[in-house]
């Protein structure tokens, strides 16, 4: 059995090889990714490194694949779904048998901005007949975390999230639950929601983080148009300020809340909580 991963240089994809390679010898790997000098150190253990680039169909190679976990690429809406389907159609010519999709929270039915190109994404997968495994992932962990350090500084942590909670999840969990799925039997056409234990609230992070520092910090929530021209105003691009605010406002709303058990069914054991991941970055 031959399993690609696409995005191996990147966060989630770069963490699925390691648990990966702790399931599997590395002459059943292969990696896609678009620098393969990002990826020298793979190659030296032993797996295939191939050049592709979503965005270039025909640079795509996929022969030999018996299992793809494709992981969403980024980039602006309009040029992540034409990208993904692409990588889809790559596939099903290449006679791959499986495709695991690193999907988001109930992407069908979310009001997520970002959820439209997982559910195209997601639709275009089962039209290309391939069998399927979509892995809904929740927000990482990671993303609330790297500017705690700044808001301790200031005192004040700003969002515009509400007293909105969210199930999030650690990077690493999901990548392990990607490993397992793509190398155990039984995942077939089936939909995963990939979730913390718990949904927490932003005034309850500010708390966490002001316990783990004995710094104090407070939780300030700001309309989503306050906050997305604070993000424009840091240089971010306006596809990111839309995303993160969105996202942020829909978390408000409870878009973001719900509990679900399947990954700590697939990793078997709770995922490491928000607490844990507080912890872990600031200590």
């Amino acid at each position: 059995m031959t399993i690609l991963v696409t995005g191996a240089t990147g966060h989630l994809g770069g963490l699925a090889v390691r648990h990966l390679l702790d399931r599997v010898p590395a002459g059943a790997l292969a990696v896609s990714v678009r620098d393969t000098t990002k990826a020298a150190d793979l190659a030296e253990r032993g797996i295939d490194v191939r050049q592709g680039d979503f965005t270039k169909p025909e640079s795509l190679r996929f022969d030999g694949v018996d299992t793809l976990l494709l992981v969403s690429a980024d980039g602006p809406d309009d040029v992540r779904v034409v990208a993904q389907k692409a990588a889809v159609d790559a596939a099903a010519r290449a006679g791959v048998k499986r495709i695991a999709y690193t999907s988001v929270s109930d992407a069908s039915v979310s009001p997520l901005g970002l959820a439209k190109v997982h559910a195209a994404t997601e639709e275009h997968i089962k039209a290309s007949g391939v069998p399927y495994t979509f892995l809904r992932n929740a927000m990482y962990h990671e993303n609330y975390l790297g500017t705690l350090p700044q808001s301790l500084e200031r005192g004040t942590h700003v969002t515009a999230t509400g007293t909105g909670r969210i199930a999030s999840v650690g990077r690493d969990d999901l990548a392990l639950a990607a490993a397992i799925v793509v190398t155990t039997d039984g995942h077939e056409n089936a939909t995963y929601e990939l979730t913390g234990a718990r949904a927490w609230s932003f005034d309850e992070l500010a708390a966490i983080a002001a316990e783990v520092t004995g710094k104090p910090l407070k939780h300030v929530s700001v309309p989503g148009s306050e906050l997305q021209a604070g993000l424009l105003g840091a240089g971010l691009p306006e596809f990111l300020a839309e995303l993160f605010t969105d996202i942020q406002v829909n978390i408000a709303r409870g878009t973001l809340a719900e509990v679900r058990p399947d990954l700590a069914r697939l990793i078997g054991r709770e995922p490491v909580s928000i607490e844990q991941a507080v912890r872990d970055a600031l200590v």
